[in-house]
C-alpha cells in the first residue's frame, strides 16, 4: 500500500516537492483558506510548527478553493497573506483542489487512510491529517478542531 512518501506536490513557488524528504517526520497535513470562518487556525498551525519542529514535526499548508471560492487568492497572495498576517513559516503548497475527479493524488490517498464521520470527502477548509514518523497511522481532525486541541497527540507521535 502506498505511503505519503509516495508522493509529490508543487509548494507555492511551483517547485516539485518529493514527500520522502519528510520520511522519519511527524506530518501535519492541512488543506488551507486564506478568507475562512476557521482562517485564524493559522496561528495554531504556526505554533505548533515552532513548537515542535525542531522535534520532527512538519506542519504543510494545501490552499484550496474548492469550499465557498474562500481562497480565490494566487499561490504567491496566499503566500504573502499567511506571512504577513499569520507570521507562517511552515511550508505552503500550491493551491489544489481535495475533492472531486480533479483532487490531488495526496488528497486521494489521506482520504482513503482516514475516513471522515459522513464518507472521505473533506467537508470544509482546514480539516487536518496528523500522520505518523513511520506513515503508517493517519489520524483526521475536523476543521472544528483547533490546532492546539491536538497538540498532545503530536506531542505522543514524537
Amino acid at each position: 500500500m502506498a505511503k505519503i512518501y509516495d508522493f509529490k506536490a508543487l509548494n507555492n513557488k511551483g517547485v516539485e516537492v518529493d514527500f520522502s524528504q519528510y520520511e522519519g517526520k511527524v506530518l501535519l497535513i492541512v488543506n488551507t483558506a486564506s478568507k475562512c470562518g476557521f482562517t485564524p487556525q493559522y496561528d495554531g498551525l504556526e505554533a505548533l510548527y515552532q513548537k515542535y519542529k525542531d522535534k520532527g514535526l512538519v506542519v504543510i499548508g494545501f490552499p484550496c478553493d474548492q469550499f465557498a471560492h474562500q481562497e480565490p487568492g494566487s499561490n504567491e497572495e496566499i503566500a504573502e497573506f499567511c506571512r504577513l498576517n499569520h507570521g507562517v513559516t511552515f511550508p505552503l503548497m500550491a493551491k489544489i483542489e481535495v475533492n472531486g475527479d480533479n483532487a490531488h493524488p495526496i488528497y486521494k490517498y489521506l482520504k482513503n487512510a482516514a475516513k471522515g464521520t459522513f464518507g472521505n470527502a473533506i467537508k470544509w477548509n482546514f480539516t487536518k491529517f496528523l500522520i505518523s514518523r513511520d506513515g503508517e497511522q493517519v489520524t483526521r481532525f475536523a476543521p472544528t478542531t483547533k490546532p492546539e486541541a491536538i497538540d498532545d497527540k503530536i506531542a505522543a507521535l514524537l
